[in-house]
C-alpha cells in the first residue's frame, strides 16, 4: 500500500510511468526573456512597501536631522554613510527580486528528455506534478512562482522571490544593509534628541517642534522593528549556509543525502568565490552553478534505494514560509 508520500511524487524508473506525454516540451531558450519577476500581487506591495520605507527614513536623516545641522562635519560623514548603505541595500533587494533563484526547466519531463537520460536499473528520478519538470536533488516547488527551486530556502514576499542558489547572497547583503542603516539611523535619532533638547527646538530642525518629534519617532520605531527583523534573518541565512541546510530541510528535519559543504565552503559558494570586496558588492553576480540536472537525475537519486525512498520532501509544495 502506497504511503501518502506518494500522492505527492512520481517516482518510477520507466519515463512511461511518469505519464509525458501530460508535459508541454519547455519553449526554446531563445525565446525566453532574461529578466525575472514574480507577478504576485502581495509580493509587488511589499517590494514597494520596502523601497518607501527606505525613502523616508533618508528623508528624516537628511531634511531633519543632517542638513539643518550646524556641524558639517557631522552632516557630510553620516550622510554618505547612511546615503551609501541605503543604495546598496536597495541595489541588493533589486537582485534579490530580478535573479532566477535557481529555477528547474518547466515542463521538461518529455519523453524525450527522460529517455536521453539512459537511466539503469535501480536509477529514479523525481517528477514534480505540478510544474511538470524532472526535480534535482534539494529542490522544492514554490506556489508562489510556480517552479521548482534548487536549494529553496524560503519565498520571501518583501523581495517578491524566493531564496535559492542563485540569489542567497543578494538576499543576505539586503537583510545586512538594511540592519546597518537602521541601527545607524536609531544611533542618529538619539544624538539628535540630545541636541534638541540642549538647543531651542525652532532651530535644530527646518520643521516644526511637534512634526520633528512626529518624524524622528516613527523613524525610530521604523528602524528598531526593521533593525530586529533584518538581523534574525541575516543570522539565519548565515547559519544555514554554514550548515549547508536550507530553511525547508531544517524545518521538515531532513536527512542530508548530499555530501554537506564545510562553513567556509559554503560561504564561497553561495558568495561566488574567494573572500574578498565581492563578496559585498550586490553588482557583482554569482558564478551561475553547472546545470546538475542530468547528473541529479542519473547519479543523484540513485541513494534513493531503487524505486522507493524514504520522506525527505522532494516534492510538493513549499510551506507558507516568508522572508
Amino acid at each position: 500500500m502506497f504511503s501518502p508520500v506518494h500522492r505527492f511524487r512520481d517516482i518510477e524508473r520507466k519515463p512511461e510511468y511518469l505519464h509525458p506525454e501530460k508535459c508541454i516540451p519547455p519553449p526554446r531558450l531563445g525565446s525566453l526573456g532574461t529578466m525575472w519577476f514574480i507577478r504576485d500581487g502581495c509580493g509587488i506591495a511589499c517590494a514597494v512597501i520596502t523601497w518607501l520605507l527606505v525613502v523616508y527614513a533618508d528623508f528624516v536623516v537628511l531634511f531633519v536631522m543632517l542638513i539643518p545641522s550646524r556641524n558639517y562635519i557631522y552632516s557630510t560623514i553620516n550622510g554618505v554613510i547612511f546615503n551609501s548603505l541605503a543604495f546598496l541595500a536597495l541595489a541588493s533587494h533589486f537582485r534579490a527580486m530580478l535573479t532566477d533563484p535557481g529555477a528547474v526547466p518547466k515542463g521538461n519531463a518529455t519523453k524525450e528528455f527522460i529517455e536521453s537520460l539512459q537511466l539503469k536499473p535501480g536509477q529514479v528520478v523525481y517528477k514534480c506534478p505540478k510544474c511538470c519538470s524532472i526535480k534535482p536533488d534539494r529542490a522544492h516547488h514554490c506556489s508562489v512562482c510556480k517552479r521548482c527551486i534548487r536549494k529553496m530556502d524560503h519565498h520571501c514576499p518583501w523581495v517578491n522571490n524566493c531564496v535559492g542558489e542563485n540569489n542567497q547572497k543578494y538576499f543576505v547583503l539586503f537583510t545586512m544593509y538594511i540592519a546597518l542603516i537602521s541601527l545607524h539611523a536609531l544611533i542618529m535619532v538619539g544624538f539628535h534628541f540630545l541636541y534638541c533638547f540642549e538647543e531651542d527646538w525652532t532651530e535644530c530642525s527646518s520643521f516644526a517642534p511637534p512634526t520633528t518629534v512626529i518624524l524622528l519617532i516613527l523613524l525610530c520605531f521604523e528602524a528598531l522593528l526593521f533593525l530586529i527583523f533584518t538581523s534574525v534573518m541575516f543570522g539565519t541565512q548565515v547559519h544555514s549556509i554554514c550548515t549547508d541546510e536550507t530553511g525547508i530541510e531544517r524545518l521538515k528535519n531532513e536527512n542530508p543525502t548530499w555530501e554537506k559543504l564545510s562553513s567556509w565552503e559554503g560561504m564561497e559558494a553561495a558568495f561566488g568565490g574567494s573572500f574578498s570586496l565581492n563578496w559585498f558588492n550586490p553588482f557583482k553576480s554569482v558564478d551561475s552553478k553547472p546545470d546538475l540536472l542530468r547528473a541529479t537525475a542519473v547519479s543523484g537519486t540513485a541513494s534513493g534505494g531503487g524505486g522507493s525512498s524514504e520522506p525527505s520532501g522532494k516534492t510538493g509544495d513549499s510551506p507558507g514560509c516568508s522572508g
